[in-house]
């Protein structure tokens, strides 16, 4: 689910639309079906779901699907289905039934597949031919605009997956050795706890204050983390007065999802809940809904119980558009919305 707040691309026809498709989502879909949603005449957000198995009943993902378009505020929109027609047509035809119910106009009803599209609501085989009608989305204008504006397309949903698979061979041999010598110290601090709450708890948020500082810092000068200031960072976001320093700093911005996909790329298996969530969320604030989607895979599947991305995979479940959280968090109480001053030049999302 992907909110749009990038440079706009002028799309005029559908194969100006299938072009620009891959830039809204961050990647090439496949086997999937695409709602892309307008309000006026602009783009505000696209959302992809997966083709429903063989013999499966469309109509419940379709529902939701067409649920979290409703939920933008949107007026219109186009479906996408992207695989063969025995697959497609069904879902096609289903989400264009849902978003009808929801009151959002279809403007039209698409598939993909092979270099060529069809279009299920036009009847006319001057504009529409029934074989189909061969597009290049390299040799489109769109796409041009796009890679322009810096946007990017993965070849697929498995390349944006790799963005933030762990890193292997010497890194991780090296990591394990820092985060072994960087758990003593926090056991030293959290000992400290024990014995005076109050002067101990201060230790542990000071010490884990000065390393969010100092990681964003060193990234704002692009500098490389080292194997230690990784470690001893992913092993203090485990306090939660920690973590929710880190979350409050953090915001849509290239930077911090930067410095979070490089620690969580880094960090050892059990402590990847933080970093994860903590990219997902500036990811989600910069309207990267895929990217945020595929790093709470990672940690949901390792920290099936972790709170504060099972709260982000919700928001992004019901397309909950950033605008709504302006502010957020409120540390403590993740429901709350505290309203700070905006930053400048921040990615609010739509």
């Amino acid at each position: 689910m992907t909110p749009t707040d990038r440079p706009r691309l002028a799309v005029r026809s559908p194969a100006d639309l299938i072009a620009a498709v891959p830039y809204l989502l961050g990647f090439h879909p496949a086997d999937s079906v695409v709602v892309v949603a307008l309000r006026g005449r602009r783009v505000v957000f696209a959302a992809r779901g997966d083709l429903p198995d063989p013999g499966a009943d469309p109509r419940p993902p379709a529902r939701h699907l067409a649920g979290v378009i409703a939920r933008q505020g949107t007026e219109s929109a186009t479906v996408v289905g992207y695989g063969p027609a025995s697959r497609v047509t069904a879902a096609v035809d289903a989400v264009g039934e849902a978003l009808d119910a929801a009151g959002v106009v279809v403007l039209d009803a698409l598939r993909v597949t092979d270099g060529r599209w069809w279009s299920y609501l036009c009847v006319e085989p001057d504009c529409c031919p029934p074989d189909g009608t061969p597009y290049d989305p390299a040799a489109s204008e769109v796409s041009a605009a796009a890679v322009f504006a810096g946007q990017v397309a993965l070849p697929d949903r498995a390349a944006l997956t790799a963005q933030v698979a762990p890193l292997d061979g010497p890194v991780r041999v090296a990591m394990r050795r820092a985060t072994a010598r960087a758990r003593p110290r926090l056991a030293a601090l959290t000992e400290e706890a024990a014995e005076t709450a109050l002067v101990g708890g201060r230790s542990v948020r000071s010490a884990g204050v000065a390393a969010v500082r100092t990681a964003f810092r060193r990234h704002r000068r692009g500098e490389r983390l080292s194997d230690d200031e990784v470690a001893w960072l992913t092993v203090l976001l485990t306090q939660l007065p920690v973590r929710d320093h880190a979350w409050e700093r953090t915001d849509g911005r290239d930077g911090d999802i930067g410095l979070w996909t490089d620690v969580l790329r880094r960090a050892e298996s059990e402590l990847i809940a933080a970093p994860g969530s903590l990219l997902a969320f500036a990811a989600w604030r910069a309207g990267h809904g895929a990217l945020a989607a595929v790093a709470l895979e990672r940690v949901l599947a390792t920290h099936p119980d972790y709170s504060l991305a099972l709260l982000l995979d919700d928001l992004l479940r019901r397309g909950v558009p950033p605008s709504e959280l302006d502010g957020w968090p409120a540390v403590g109480f993740p429901g709350v919305v505290r309203r700070r001053a905006r930053r400048r030049g921040v990615s609010r999302g739509s």
